[in-house]
């Protein structure tokens, strides 16, 4: 797997947590003749910038620019090779490499309006525990994977550990995926903001052996990131505003898991780059309907906090 496939493949895995939307598709579109052009033509953000309808702000340093929805679109798909479709609200991207190189990579930003996500237990969650149900999550649904003609997918571990920090309602982990034989795992290194009625993703791409410079960019990034007056998770109205169905827990699992029991299967749709597409929670049901249909999906007691 190239760095580019793996910054395709990592970029799907980005938005897994809020739509869990991968599926067998067709191959997404080529990568431009001339990237130079491309990137000569996106157009950055610096400084502060409003997101998710100026619910949160990030406040950037010197070595970060943003792309707001419609140009990182064209990143994604014209430079990395994703399938189009994927709703961002925007990327990071780190001030020196071009994202096109290959030691560029970025961050995805999303954001989950599912309500105020209790983070009461989180210190008590043990999350080698939890890597082990997922690994084997993981080598149960690679038996799908092989009779559909993908590769099987390896989940080596954490790269970073998840940290939850109760005193900024933040949350921050990292894992190692291996596809096939491949020579280059996928990174996906995560941030959460809790907020009053939902959570800030933000989720890097890149591929493993970028660990070192992403992590110290991703840390300078927490503190760069706060929901807005109004928004944050301190200005949740108990018996007023609506509170997710979901714990802190799966958050790291992924949260349409924890609202559907999809934990046994949480990590099925994830296949080999260049062959899976984002589409919506409909088009996800009717998927396992087809691939999983004598299978009785378990319930996602294990991620309860």
């Amino acid at each position: 797997m190239s760095r580019k496939s793996a910054r395709s493949l990592s970029a799907l895995l980005c938005a897994m947590p809020f739509a869990l939307g991968t599926v067998f598709a067709q191959e997404p579109p080529t990568t431009p003749t001339d990237p130079a052009k491309l990137d000569a033509e996106l157009r950055y953000q610096t400084g502060t910038v409003q997101v998710a309808g100026g619910k949160a702000t990030f406040n950037l340093g010197p070595e970060f620019r943003y792309l707001d929805p419609k140009q990182s679109a064209r990143l994604l798909t014209e430079g990395w090779g994703n399938p189009p479709g994927a709703e961002t609200l925007g990327m990071i991207l780190p001030a020196g490499p071009s994202p096109l190189s290959a030691e560029g990579w970025g961050v995805v930003i999303t954001y989950e309006e599912d309500g105020y996500v209790d983070d009461k237990g989180a210190e008590k969650i043990d999350y080698n525990e939890l890597l082990g149900e997922m690994k084997k999550s993981v080598t149960e649904e690679n038996k799908e994977r092989t009779k559909a003609g993908y590769e099987p997918m390896q989940l080596v571990g954490w790269a970073e550990p998840p940290r939850y920090d109760k005193a900024t309602n933040k949350m921050y982990w990292a894992k190692d995926i291996k596809f096939g034989d491949s020579p280059v795992d996928t990174l996906n290194y995560n941030i959460r903001v809790l907020g009053r009625r939902g959570v800030l993703v933000l989720n890097a791409v890149a591929t493993v052996d970028q660990l070192g410079p992403v992590k110290t960019s991703m840390q300078q990034l927490l503190p760069a990131v706060e929901f807005n007056p109004g928004h944050r998770y301190a200005d949740f109205i108990p018996g007023k505003d609506k509170m997710a169905e979901y714990g802190i827990g799966a958050l790291v699992v992924g949260t349409l898991a924890a609202k559907t029991g999809l934990f046994k299967v949480l990590l099925a749709g994830l296949l080999a780059a260049k062959k899976f597409v984002i589409v919506g929670i409909a088009g996800l049901g009717a998927w396992l309907r087809k691939v999983f249909k004598k299978k009785e999906l378990a319930t996602a007691e294990a991620i309860e906090p």
